[in-house]
């Protein structure tokens, strides 16, 4: 949007250079009053404009400086009771049938949903921005290094689950798998589910959640 605002600033800047009428006096540099006019009100639409652009700029800052919203806190609280949801259930969670008594087979999007991968509705989708939030909040200086390893172990937890899930969909036809490679990489996610839900854990621990 602040890009768009820059050139839009250049193109009137632009205009206002290019103003001309036929007749002005070329010996002189008096200029119709018409163009004085014009170029005036130009001046002025352009300062406008670069103030509602710094405007935007810095609400945008504000908004980023300030601590996370109790609706924001709500996601971390739900998203976690997912994850242990899913790891209390998760062959279950993770097995899909047929209906009538089809054919069952194991499938990732539960990972993946729990994780705040699949949708932006998920309570955990791009959550990170949330914990970002999370230093503008009264937390305990001696749980601040604790916050921000968490962080930085959740998002590694994630990015080896989310893998590991993604490799588990193709198991079955890869060269030499079968239903055996689906469950081990399933196994492999479901470990980064672990180190995720207790990274999370003691991120809502220090933020008192």
């Amino acid at each position: 949007m602040i890009a768009r605002t820059i050139l839009l600033l250049l193109a009137i800047a632009q205009s206002t250079r290019a103003l001309s009428l036929p007749g002005a006096d070329s010996r002189t540099n008096a200029k119709p009053v018409g163009v004085q006019s014009r170029r005036q009100a130009l001046t002025f639409t352009v300062a406008g404009v670069a103030s509602a652009a710094f405007g935007l700029q810095n609400e945008a800052a504000g908004a980023a400086a300030s601590p996370p919203t109790e609706a924001e806190l709500e996601r971390i609280r739900v998203g976690y009771k997912q994850i242990q949801y899913l790891l209390d259930n998760f062959e279950q969670e993770t097995t899909i049938c047929r209906e009538n008594g089809g054919e069952c087979k194991r499938d990732a999007d539960a990972i993946r949903r729990a994780l705040g991968l699949r949708t932006t509705t998920d309570p955990l989708f791009q959550i990170e921005k949330v914990f970002a939030k999370g230093k503008y909040m009264d937390i305990d200086p001696d749980n601040l290094d604790a916050y921000f390893e968490a962080v930085e172990e959740w998002e590694s937890a994630v990015s080896m689950s989310n893998s590991m899930a993604f490799i588990s969909q193709f198991g079955e036809y890869n060269p030499g798998g079968g239903a055996d490679q689906v469950l081990k990489f399933l196994n492999e996610s479901k470990k980064q589910v672990l180190a995720a839900e207790k990274s999370l854990g003691t991120i809502i621990r220090c933020l008192n959640l």
